[in-house]
């Protein structure tokens, strides 16, 4: 656990090697998994630059390699940086724009199998699969931290996959899902 959602912020985690779940809670202990964040990303950085507390839960998904820089360490590096500042600000900004996106996505779609489909072809576009014939991805997440993420139960997500197989749109190779029918999934995405 890096940090939690309502703590005060300590300051930034630069996630350099590993992956890190993002989620937030219900006050009814409903939980939802907002991001899984990769190599390279700054976790906690509008915490730490609004001096709110952490808006999400930041908890390692395998062995991780994280460097953490102090508020106070942070602030004064941005007040005597224009450029980083600039940087902080592009950062921020494009947060923002994923933010309305996933919004959009998962507030607008009409059904959980839309949401999945949504979900599995944004995944293969993060991890460069998105161009080749049958996109491969590497499974990290359990049904029910997917129910989380798309905000339906462990059985929908399971019975969805189950559909997905049948059709023959996914095939599982142990934690590697396979999308045998992109087009078939693009038309769940858009159309449900």
């Amino acid at each position: 656990m890096l940090f939690v959602e309502g703590q005060v912020p300590r300051g930034i985690f630069v996630l350099c090697k590993g992956s890190v779940k993002l989620s937030i809670n219900s006050p009814n202990g409903r939980t939802m998994i907002v991001k899984l964040a990769d190599p390279g990303e700054v976790l906690g950085l509008s915490a730490t630059i609004s001096g709110k507390p952490y808006e999400v839960t930041a908890e390692t998904l395998d062995p991780c390699q994280v460097n953490f820089v102090k508020r106070e360490d942070f602030l004064r590096f941005l007040k005597d940086d224009v450029e980083a500042c600039f940087k902080v600000a592009e950062q921020l900004s494009e947060k923002y724009h994923v933010a309305c996106q996933e919004v959009r996505s998962l507030g607008l779609s009409h059904s959980a199998a839309e949401k999945l489909a949504n979900l599995l072809l944004e995944w293969s576009c993060r991890n460069g699969e998105s161009t080749k014939t049958e996109p491969r991805l590497k499974l990290r997440l359990t049904h029910e931290e997917i129910a989380q993420m798309i905000g339906t139960s462990r059985e929908t997500v399971t019975r969805l996959f189950a559909d997905l197989k049948r059709h023959q749109i996914v095939q599982s190779k142990g934690s590697t899902l396979v999308i045998r029918n992109t087009a078939a999934l693009r038309d769940i995405a858009n159309h449900n």
